[in-house]
């Protein structure tokens, strides 16, 4: 069992049809389909084994929670201690007191429910598969299976909101969210820098984090979850991810991958998003990395972090740079990292 062998599969004509209709998943499932179309396949060993011995040992794990109440006061070494231990094991962890209101998170998710279920009528002005404007995304060019999700893409490359470039339906609530996602991303940005034993301030003087995109993901029922995958398996290329989601289950995370400005310390973590019956699920990842203007710029270790005895691991390398290798290499950071390795 597998996806799309090539061009000249029999799915190829499929997937231009999907294509060409820009109505996305939800379109499918709003025509009713019982079996999914045969380029959404993954092939068998994308799936766990779902032994007896796998399921016992991932409900014996559980992703750290941390507190951010009294990150300002006298909790901030243990707030601090925390993150640097999730950091290091996890490469993610869940937050709570963060400071984002119940209520807007609510209409954040609202939002991006009410944009993906209006008429295809309204939400094909917003596709496009140009990557440089806000737009309603399909990846589903992957020959080894598309992702069974409908994603929007908001992008803000330089930090600032241009709220005349954000669908209507969901204009304020982004607005909102974003008052507080930024506010969020300040605190845990100093946070870290800490974590890695650098000056409170070390991420900010970087500017490593100033440009945002905002990816609303719509994982509609799928008839078939057993045979495709929310998301696939992949790292994120960005510095930091602040991620909200419905109550609908399906993110997974490993233990693996690495991160570079950190020379290894802290690690990027691989995830995926599994397909349901049931639905649809929605999440918000916020990505943040540098600014449109500083795409070229070159980010290495911290000078702080590396020595004669803990030489630095990584060359100095743009984001421009890893994105490009990133997007050659599947979005597989284990593939991406040896490329950037100082040879030695």
């Amino acid at each position: 069992m597998g996806g799309c062998p090539r061009a000249e599969n029999p799915c190829a004509e499929e997937m231009k049809a999907f294509l060409e209709s820009r109505e996305g998943v939800k379109g499918l499932v709003d025509s009713g389909i019982t079996k999914i179309p045969s380029f959404f396949i993954r092939s068998l060993e994308t799936f766990p084994s779902n032994s007896s011995s796998d399921a016992t040992l991932a409900a014996q794990l559980q992703i750290p929670i941390i507190d951010l109440k009294g990150a300002e006061s006298e909790g901030r070494r243990e707030i601090v201690e925390a993150i640097r231990d999730a950091a290091q094991t996890w490469g993610y962890f869940r937050m709570v007191n963060h400071g984002v209101p119940i209520s807007t998170m609510e209409n954040m998710i609202h939002a991006i429910r009410q944009f993906h279920e209006q008429p295809n009528e309204v939400k094909k002005d917003w596709y496009s598969r140009n990557e440089n404007r806000q737009r309603l995304v399909d990846y589903h060019t992957n020959t080894k299976g598309a992702s069974w999700r409908d994603t929007l893409a908001l992008e803000f490359p330089d930090g600032d909101i241009n709220e005349q470039a954000i669908p209507q339906v969901c204009r304020k609530a982004t607005n909102e969210y974003m008052k507080y996602i930024v506010p969020l991303k300040d605190t845990l940005s100093e946070l870290i820098s800490e974590a890695l034993g650098l000056r409170r301030d070390y991420l900010a003087s970087i500017e490593s984090m100033k440009g945002a995109l905002i990816q609303c993901h719509y994982h509609p029922p799928c008839p078939q979850p057993e045979l495709t995958l929310g998301t696939a398996s992949h790292t994120d290329p960005s510095f930091l991810t602040i991620l909200l989601e419905n109550n609908i289950d399906g993110l997974q995370v490993l233990h693996q991958d690495q991160w570079i400005v950190s020379n290894d310390k802290f690690r990027s973590v691989t995830h995926r998003v599994l397909a349901g019956r049931v639905g649809p699920r929605i999440s918000a990842p916020c990505f943040f990395a540098p600014t449109r203007a500083l795409i070229d710029k070159p980010y290495g270790a911290a000078e702080e972090l590396v020595s004669a005895e803990n030489p630095p691991i990584y060359k100095p390398t743009s984001l421009h740079q890893y994105l490009s290798c990133y997007r050659s290499n599947g979005k597989d950071g284990r593939l991406v990292l040896p490329h950037f390795k100082v040879s030695g």
